[in-house]
């Protein structure tokens, strides 16, 4: 490991304050280093904590955590937040098993304020903060809300910047303008940010005005108190729009360079005595610091293992002797689908690359839409293009489609639009814990009229699924997916129609019998083929369809078995073997039924193997509980 003469010295925030600002910048070069050595070897989110080391640096060097709130959007930038929050030597554990968390998390430090994880929640979750603090009377603290430009482009950010415009809280808003996401940012406000970061006319005239205003010595705090009372006038005056910010209520101050941490700390010195809504407006640079990070942004987002020196990436490529991922099984599905049916249309919230969309929009890029973070807008802009008789693949990872609920329920169920929602990263994710685990989506969608639901076992059937989905389109269809690699080397077959509703015996035996949804049901063959060695046999079913459920199927089931395990990568409560349960119980049948999926409570992160053995549904746990049924039955019998 590298020595950091000065990092190795800061374990709280009190300890960076004790430095002058030379040596701030010194700090900033070996924090982004310690940043580059531990995310090498153990893969996390680089880019976008590489761009704010400066102004996580100035943040805690001029305010006064944890009185003063800072509270992070998303929480993909937040590294070096944590490394100066006690927690630098134990960061070598972020996003392990029984680690910390790759995100902020208010039961692991005094320090993460609010929890983080989804995007555009910083600005509502500051403005209840600093209500929270007028209503007991601490209206004293600093409130700070750090939002990037990729986040800003979803409504909520709105929501929270229109509510405190008019409630006037004491909170700066800071907005980390990179012109990035997770792929390149889209949309009119990208262009907005872009007028008043490139206005050149205006930033030297202001920067000019401000450095001459600083040599009155003594008169300066008031001069500038003064010449930003008419700043207002100057950026009408240069800039080709009015300013939205100011518009909504909120001082708008910059654009500032983000990478120049004695500026930042000089500017938020001031901005801390400034009351009332304020926008600081900082110009980032994903990846700053590691020029492949810099070159390459996207791919640099969240990168597995890669080479110190060189930043080549350490991870195998995927060949033609392994299985593929299921996002690029989608992605390139999609794209035969597209050239076979030209009602086909595809609809990413800012994810076409890490859903794989992106291979499709290389070749119809008219026909792919990347409407930025915005999962609520996506679907009900593809019910408005459902209307007109087209066919909207939109594709959400599972846990981000919470976000859309209500569109989903409103604007496509109740109007039976022929809307495939495809949901990437369904069960559990692996590293980036709670926030990011596609739990619920079995347990949420079931329960609403017109959906289908389905799950795929492997790849194959995820083709087939989207065949289907596309062939004679009569209403909502859900198709959900896990991340990961599937199962088979040879994926690209032809087309096949399954109908909808109809599961399939994978295979049968006397006793008891093993009913899986999705790709659980690889596990339960890898049980089989372990039980087999010591000659014990079961009955299993790959139902494919939550939801319309293969009633038929089930009752054949039922009548052979009178022990039966569910499996699913799923919450238990309402989910799949809910389901069969009150089938049993609609139907009359009784039968002794076991579950196994995600249990009632929060999943931390760790691999998706460590997690699924915590959950009792990888290979082994399912043998173990199947070898526990059968001999309890056995007891049974001999007694």
């Amino acid at each position: 490991m590298a020595h950091y003469p000065l990092l190795e010295k800061i374990f709280y925030p009190d300890d960076l304050k004790k430095l002058n600002s030379e040596e701030l910048i010194q700090v900033c070069h070996e924090l982004r280093e310690f940043i580059i050595d531990i995310v090498c070897e153990n893969p996390g989110h680089l880019g976008a904590n590489l761009g704010t080391v400066e102004l996580t640096v100035a943040l805690h060097y001029v305010f006064d955590v944890p009185n003063d709130k800072i509270i992070w959007d998303v929480g993909h930038q937040a590294y070096g937040h944590k490394i100066l929050t006690g927690r630098r030597q134990v960061f070598h554990t972020n996003r392990k098993y029984g680690g910390i968390s790759g995100f902020p998390k208010r039961d692991e430090s005094p320090y993460d304020v609010f929890g983080t994880g989804h995007s555009s929640t910083s600005i509502s979750a500051a403005l209840g903060i600093a209500m929270g603090l007028r209503y007991n009377s601490r209206e004293e603290s600093n409130v700070i809300a750090v939002i990037g430009d990729g986040s800003l482009t979803g409504g909520m950010a709105f929501e929270g910047l229109n509510n405190a415009g008019t409630l006037h809280p004491n909170m700066l808003v800071i907005l980390n303008d990179n012109n990035m996401s997770i792929d390149p940012n889209v949309g009119a406000l990208k262009d907005y940010l872009l007028d008043i970061t490139t206005s050149k006319t205006y930033n030297r005239f202001r920067d000019e005005i401000w450095d001459m205003l600083g040599k009155l010595g003594r008169m300066a705090p008031f001069a500038r108190q003064y010449v930003q009372k008419i700043e207002a006038s100057l950026k009408a005056l240069f800039l080709k729009q009015s300013n939205l910010f100011e518009a909504l209520n909120f001082r708008y101050f910059g654009p500032v360079d983000g990478h120049d941490v004695v500026h930042l700390t000089e500017v938020l010195q001031d901005l801390k005595g400034i009351k009332g809504p304020k926008l600081l407006h900082v110009i980032t640079k994903k990846g700053k610091g590691f020029p492949r990070a810099e070159e390459n942004q996207t791919a640099f987002h969240s990168p597995g293992p890669f080479d110190r020196k060189t930043g080549e990436f350490l991870s195998r490529k995927v060949t033609d002797t392994e299985p593929p991922r299921y996002q690029d099984v989608f992605g390139h599905t999609l794209l035969e689908l597209m050239e076979q049916n030209n009602k086909v249309i595809g609809i990413t919230p800012a994810m076409p690359t890490g859903c794989s969309m992106n291979i499709a929009m290389e070749r119809y890029p008219e026909r792919i839409y990347d409407v930025g973070i915005a999962e609520q807008h996506a679907v009900t802009f593809a019910a408005g293009l459902a209307t007109q008789g087209l066919i909207p693949f939109c594709n959400i990872y599972s846990s981000f489609m919470q976000r859309a609920y209500d569109q989903v329920i409103h604007d496509v169920a109740i109007q039976n639009l022929p809307v495939v929602l495809c949901l990437d990263r369904a069960g559990l994710v692996g590293d980036d814990g709670a926030t990011h685990h596609g739990a619920f989506d079995l347990a949420y969608l079931r329960c609403i009229p017109n959906m289908v639901v389905a799950a795929p076992m492997d790849e194959i059937e995820l083709r087939n699924l989207m065949y289907t989905a596309q062939l004679q389109p009569k209403g909502p269809f859900a198709i959900r997916y896990p991340r990961g690699k599937g199962v088979h080397t040879s994926w690209r077959e032809t087309f096949q129609e399954i109908p909808i509703g109809k599961g399939r015996i994978i295979e049968e035996a006397e006793g008891l019998a093993v009913l899986s949804l999705g790709h659980p049901g690889n596990f339960v063959r890898e049980a089989a083929l372990k039980l087999s060695e010591e000659v014990i046999h079961f009955s299993h079913y790959d139902l494919r369809f939550l939801k319309p459920i293969d009633k038929e199927l089930l009752r054949h089931i039922f009548q052979r078995h009178k022990q039966i395990i569910t499996v699913e990568d799923g919450v238990l409560a309402g989910g799949f073997g809910s389901a069969v349960l009150e089938f049993m119980a609609d139907e009359g049948f009784t039968a002794q039924v076991v579950r196994l999926g995600i249990p009632d409570r929060f999943i931390e992160h760790g691999t998706q193997d460590e997690l699924r053995r915590e959950c009792g549904y990888d290979t082994d746990s399912i043998a173990a509980v199947i070898k526990k049924m059968l001999v309890g039955k056995i007891l049974q019998k001999v007694s």
